[in-house]
């Protein structure tokens, strides 16, 4: 038997028993650490299955569009030769008399993953990954865009008031007015006509600043005004009057008490609002005043199979389920990111 220890110090010493001091170290809980909003939010999104696998999908389609010029590089293909007509690769044809892809699914084999484009042979699984990359990148630059304009404005009226809130106001009433479909079509040729002659072929990257300018200007009212409503209500609360009373400045309100209270708006309308921008650009390419030959795009990859529909309708099989797994999974991710930041979800 272990024999009792003395505890030592000052004072008369007093016999303590090991077993008795495990016992009590063992009863005494240790010091609790308190948890984030954030790391709450992660634990109950870790939850979710549809959420992470969701999230998955999302990041790869990400990195299948990064790693574009890779993947083309194994599959030894790109997306702007015409294997149909290159005389280099008459030995291995790859169209029939009619212009129609040989072998099954529009031509798919062991050269061509996804098969060729009727009439002209370029490599569809080149142009999808490219187009794939065209469309993601332009749509999160567009949707980063539009959340910065958004919160700004939202958050300056909805903080300031009066006149100011009231002018914001009528400014993003104004642009909601304009019917965004039309103006789209409408406004792309007006402004390529500006700065580049009629004559000559627009460049890509000027198309690509156009487009962004015109969904720029037509898409941060939404975001502005789920800011604007947040911001009217946290103005008011307990917190941000203390903050004012201790003195601190409109723009350390602002950034330090109001910010970090809308990031779960914000995050939730980006994942809902990058897919809207995604089909919004694959319309505008659709409509021919997108993204034009011989770039390759989602909506030109629809374009095109609308005009081979009858002849080869498996050209749209590829790009079109794609696009709508992208798209179902970045909405579903929507939801999950939702209920994460909301505590009384239940999940």
């Amino acid at each position: 038997m272990t024999s009792p220890t003395k505890a030592e110090g000052p004072g008369p010493s007093v016999a303590l028993d090991p077993e008795l001091s495990a016992t009590t170290e063992a009863v005494v809980p240790k010091k609790l650490e308190g948890r984030s909003p954030g790391q709450l939010m992660w634990q109950r999104f870790k939850r979710d299955r549809t959420g992470m696998f969701c999230a998955g999908v999302v990041i790869f389609y990400f990195v299948i569009a990064l790693c574009a010029p890779l993947l083309t590089a194994i599959s030894g293909t790109n997306p702007y030769t015409l294997y149909g007509q290159d005389p280099t690769y008459a030995d291995d044809p790859v169209l029939d008399d009619f212009g129609l892809p040989l072998g099954y699914l529009g031509g798919v084999s062991g050269d061509h993953w996804f098969g060729v484009e009727p009439q002209l042979g370029r490599d569809l699984f080149a142009m999808l990954v490219y187009g794939m990359r065209t469309s993601l990148f332009m749509a999160l630059g567009v949707t980063t865009l539009l959340m910065v304009t958004g919160v700004i404005i939202g958050m300056v009226g909805g903080y300031f008031g009066g006149r100011t809130d009231y002018w914001l106001g009528r400014v993003t009433d104004f642009f909601l007015s304009f019917p965004q479909q039309l103006f789209f079509i409408a406004f792309m040729p007006v402004v390529t006509s500006f700065f580049v002659d009629p004559r000559e072929e627009t460049p890509t990257y000027f198309r690509a600043v156009a487009i962004l300018i015109v969904l720029w200007l037509l898409g941060w009212m939404g975001m502005a005004r789920i800011v604007r409503s947040t911001v009217l209500s946290l103005r008011e609360r307990e917190f941000v009057e203390a903050a004012k009373v201790s003195g601190a400045s409109p723009g350390r309100i602002v950034r330090k008490e109001i910010l970090p209270n809308i990031v779960s708006p914000i995050l939730i309308q980006f994942t809902y609002q990058l897919p809207s921008v995604i089909l919004t650009i694959a319309f505008l390419s659709f409509a021919g005043v997108g993204f034009v030959e011989p770039t390759p795009d989602w909506g030109r990859l629809f374009a095109a199979g609308a005009k081979y529909a009858e002849q080869d309708p498996a050209f749209m099989f590829f790009p079109g389920v794609a696009l709508v797994i992208f798209i179902l999974c970045f909405n579903l991710l929507g939801d999950s990111v939702r209920d994460a930041f909301d505590p009384k979800s239940g999940r």
